[in-house]
């Protein structure tokens, strides 16, 4: 199937922000979506590496902020 996996990131991106928690050490979210789709924000370097055996990853500064950004952009009432 052929789709924009670009379009696909930015959506994931986005939907990271709904399973985000802020604290004193970063942002993290569940990272219960596609791993393809989490390899490729980790190769853009938003999130830490999905691969890891904790079931939550890191959003990068840059990452959390795009989260928001895009979760709003996307999902935000008009």
């Amino acid at each position: 199937m052929n789709y924009d996996r670009d379009k696909v990131d930015k959506v994931v991106l986005a939907l990271l922000y709904l399973t985000s928690s802020r604290s004193e050490f970063g942002v993290r979210a569940w990272k219960g979506l596609d791993v393809g789709v989490l390899d490729r924000l980790h190769a853009k370097g938003y999130i830490n590496d999905p691969q890891e055996k904790k079931p939550t990853l890191e959003l990068s500064d840059e990452g959390a902020r795009l989260s928001e950004e895009f979760f709003f952009e996307i999902f935000g009432e008009v």
